[in-house]
């Protein structure tokens, strides 16, 4: 019920309070921080979750990681308390990781991202989830008013989960206690009377929830009266239906005065089982009415989420684009320099050679300077292909097929790569301390998409144990080329990728069901360098282009490379 939703907020509040102070003192420093708390004053969480999001982007410009992780966590809030619990569940995940969990400082932030990640699992209905979320929060909170509310809410949910006796042993241990607020006292009451009619229908609860209700009336507590007469309208519903459709219309119009939709929904649900024929009609309309209202409602919510995550995503891709740019221009220039350099000094150089004896030499030289720096650049050319075109074209497709890409990821492999391109003359490979098996693992499943699959079988450390570094390399680079040539032209929905060891030689197999290979297929340059890599290592690979659909390929190479 959003009764269970007003408390779990309230924790929220506790947060807000605590940091006024700070946020009016940032005000000058994250200006889209301090309107977001503006807009949550006033109410209206859509403007709200738009700056924070704004707030986000700019902390993380000043890598202020902090500031980071509440805007996720009020944002995570907003979208589960608009519905959008899916969202709620993602913005609260990933605020996680921008808190240390040993400060004592966070700990209140801590308190209310679990509660709201506990609160969004339950009503997705995963209770057992939500109560390990609840205990959670409850590790980290730090005063008697979180306490109550994070408790209240475990057995909540284990009420919902019809766990009636765990439930029962929370409520009843929070009455036992001295409560001296009588609004927590009326909720405590109302809950444990509940529990019990549930657990017993023939149990007598109507003392105690008209007791609460009484309580409730008296402290001006419209958010609980609203609560007692939904508790009353579902224990007079089978025995008493007159005092049931009263109590019924009573949480219809405190639902209303709270601008509560889902109660108000809730309260006509139960008054069109309720009421008279003559007056369900009229009941169902505005209920409809409503419903496709808070419908509407949530499907914007979640579109601007949607919307939101896809424009800050757009600008860092926006981002990473332009500095590739700037990289390639300055790459131009320094291009031109050295071409205008060598130029002038060939002219010089030339203009000072007179004799023929010298010329002949100069001549016998520049030819074997031709065909050195002909088969450097023809092993640059290959190095560039395997290591920078591939290695990029592995991190747009798992770019373009995952959804939580980590952005901090990719920007390390991305400066891997320039890394990369800049010692691409040295013929040293630097050693790889992550195993091959799991590298190679790695490279096939970075390849894997929603509409394609890949299946590895056969590929364990002690495989690769048997082959030597070199001939490691030479197979990383190959399995690459296949794949990629494989996301590029095949179509294919299902990869597999097998290896076997037959003792004195390992054997790969390769099968898709993309479109095959046809007999005039010309090999480019990927499928040319993978030709040479056979060879290098004494291999062979040999093409089956005669099965149904698909594509065959068996690579074999001796263990005694």
């Amino acid at each position: 019920m959003k009764a269970l939703n007003f408390l779990s907020i309230f924790l929220v509040f506790l947060i807000s309070c605590s940091e006024k102070e700070e946020v009016t003192e940032k005000k000058s420093e994250n200006l889209w921080y301090g309107k977001a708390f503006d807009f949550l004053d006033r109410r209206k969480p859509d403007s709200a979750f738009v700056y924070f999001d704004k707030a986000k982007d700019m902390f993380q410009l000043g890598k202020d990681s902090l500031g980071i992780g509440k805007c996720l966590i009020n944002m995570g809030l907003i979208s589960t308390d608009r519905g959008d619990y899916f969202s709620g569940q993602e913005f609260s995940l990933n605020a996680f990781s921008y808190f240390d969990k040993n400060k004592k400082a966070n700990f209140a932030f801590l308190v209310s991202n679990c509660n709201n990640l506990g609160l969004a699992s339950s009503n997705l209905k995963n209770y057992a989830q939500a109560i390990d979320f609840y205990k959670q929060s409850l590790a980290y909170a730090q005063d008697s008013a979180s306490v109550l509310v994070i408790r209240n809410n475990i057995a909540k949910a284990y009420r919902d989960q019809k766990e009636y006796k765990k439930a029962l042993v929370i409520y009843e241990n929070i009455l036992n206690k001295k409560i001296d607020n009588k609004r927590d006292y009326a909720r405590a009451l109302t809950n444990l009377s509940m529990t019990k009619w549930l657990q017993n229908p023939g149990y007598n609860a109507a003392p105690e929830l008209l007791k609460a209700l009484d309580i409730r009336e008296k402290e001006n507590d419209l958010w609980g009266q609203n609560s007692s007469y939904s508790h009353l309208t579902s224990y007079y519903q089978h025995t008493h239906p007159d005092s049931a459709i009263f109590f019924a219309r009573k949480r219809y119009h405190a639902a209303k005065k709270l601008n509560n939709a889902d109660d108000q929904l809730d309260g006509l649900g139960k008054l069109i089982k309720l009421s008279p024929p003559q007056e369900v009609k009229r009941y169902f309309e505005i209920y409809q009415s409503l419903e496709d209202s808070v419908q509407t409602a949530r499907n914007a919510a979640k579109n601007q989420s949607a919307l939101i995550r896809y424009e800050s995503e757009k600008n860092k891709a926006d981002n990473l684009e332009l500095q590739k740019e700037n990289t390639e221009k300055k790459f131009q220039i320094a291009k031109q320099r050295v071409l205008i350099f060598s130029v002038l000094l060939l002219l010089v150089a030339g203009s000072a050679i007179a004799v023929i004896w010298f010329r002949k030499r100069k001549q016998r030289m520049e030819l074997e300077s031709r065909n050195a720096i002909r088969e450097h650049q023809l092993k640059t050319s290959k190095k560039v292909h395997d290591v920078v075109a591939n290695g990029l074209y592995r991190v747009m497709t798992e770019i373009e097929n995952r959804d939580d890409i980590d952005k901090v990821q990719v920007l390390d492999r991305i400066e891997d790569l320039y890394e990369k391109s800049r010692d691409i003359s040295y013929e040293k490979q630097e050693p790889d301390a992550q195993d091959f098996h799991q590298k190679i693992s790695a490279l096939l499943m970075s390849f894997a998409t929603a509409n394609a699959k890949v299946i590895i079988a056969g590929n364990t450390s002690a495989l690769w144990k048997q082959v030597s570094p070199e001939v490691q390399y030479e197979i990383e680079h190959i399995l690459q080329e296949l794949m990629v040539n494989m996301k590029k032209h095949s179509g294919a929905s299902n990869v597999a990728v097998r290896f076997e060891d037959t003792g004195s030689h390992i054997k790969i197999y390769y099968t898709d069901n993309g479109i095959g290979m046809s007999d005039e297929t010309s090999f480019k340059n990927g499928l040319r360098n993978t030709g040479n890599r056979i060879d290098a290592i004494r291999g062979e690979i040999t093409f089956d282009i005669k099965v149904e659909k698909g594509l065959k390929i068996q690579i074999c190479f001796p263990l005694s490379n």
